[in-house]
């Protein structure tokens, strides 16, 4: 056996969502800051991407979680989402998924009862508080990306569900939060298909009237996902997070719970201290803690800890050779729609 390139990844999910952390065959991604280095993943050369977030490597659920060298001397290690869309700058879910693959592989040692490791994001640090025992990580928890409200009560007329309401936040990416009652659906797994398809058809309509800058880091401009909510008879937020090119998020996603929580704020639902829980398509929760209020450019924020628990199923090695007839992978619409 020869191959031209190998790669290693510890197999993850967060609540069920997949997030493979690429631990070997990438030394770093070029860029002065990780949001160089986003930007470089994402307009320079997507090679790397392609060829793990396709098939026969990849499917369309899952993610790989990249880690280099961090840019800032306060963190312990880079990241950057890989997904088959482009490169993300954040996830809750993914992040949890780099921390516990770290912690459980010895990459960075494990102190029990609790391991801090700093993530350098394009979004900026994101502290991450381990709490493990007996060798395992019980619980990640995630001090966020200041979450705020770009557009509040924004409207966009639709051909098939009529006049569709969202407010359009960021958490680490931007969100549309659009109340899932307005296409018709509830959040349940056997809506799933029907949730995907919507959510990715109105992220796409959404995207063509928004811009989504970030009023100061550049890089992070763009609409990233709708995620649908709604409220459960116990006051969780069910969510469903929909990605392109058109599958639902399995965990109560990270980023789109602490932009939540700004919406929440923002509307005198919330304050400093409160915790909300968000409650997945499949059941899994996140715990979202209200921190403190912020400022991000001229927007107010709110600083949020989200936390939740992971744990690995696999460990792989990827490889490519060299007379393979698709070393860019490929994908057809029987699996990944569009």
């Amino acid at each position: 056996m020869r191959w031209s390139r190998t790669l290693q990844t510890v197999d993850v999910h967060c609540a069920g969502e997949i997030g493979r952390v690429v631990t070997g065959g990438v030394l770093d991604i070029p860029g002065a800051t990780m949001a160089d280095k986003l930007d470089y993943l994402n307009s320079v050369d997507n090679s790397l991407r392609q060829f793990l977030c396709s098939e026969p490597r990849s499917a369309p659920a899952g993610s790989f979680c990249l880690l280099v060298p961090p840019c800032d001397p306060a963190a312990d290690i880079g990241f950057i989402v890989l997904q088959p869309d482009q490169a993300h700058a954040m996830s809750g879910s993914n992040a949890m998924c780099a921390v516990t693959a770290l912690l459980e592989t010895g990459m960075i040692p494990m102190t029990e009862p609790e391991t801090t490791v700093t993530l350098d994001t394009a979004a900026g640090l994101v502290r991450a508080l381990a709490r493990c025992s007996d060798g395992k990580v019980t619980t990640v928890s995630l001090d966020m990306p200041p979450s705020f409200v770009a557009k509040k009560d924004c409207r966009i007329e639709t051909e098939d569900w009529g006049s569709i309401c969202y407010d359009l936040c960021f958490g680490g990416v931007f969100y549309a939060l659009v109340d899932v009652d307005q296409i018709g659906l509830t959040i349940r797994p056997e809506r799933a298909r029907d949730l995907a398809t919507r959510g990715v058809a109105l992220r796409n309509l959404i995207a063509e009237v928004e811009d989504a800058p970030h009023p100061t880091i550049p890089a992070l401009k763009g609409l990233a996902y709708v995620m649908f909510r709604s409220t459960e008879p116990d006051g969780a937020v069910r969510t469903c997070t929909t990605l392109r090119p058109g599958r639902v998020d399995r965990s109560p996603c990270g980023t789109g719970s602490n932009a939540n929580m700004a919406v929440r704020h923002a509307t005198g639902q919330a304050s400093p201290g409160d915790v909300a829980i968000s409650r997945s398509i499949i059941g899994g929760e996140f715990t979202t803690e209200f921190l403190s209020v912020a400022k991000v450019g001229d927007h107010d924020a709110t600083q949020n800890r989200v936390s939740g628990q992971c744990w690995i199923y696999a460990i792989t090695q990827i490889g490519l050779d060299p007379a393979d007839p698709f070393p860019s992978g490929f994908r057809l619409s029987d699996t990944w729609g569009g």
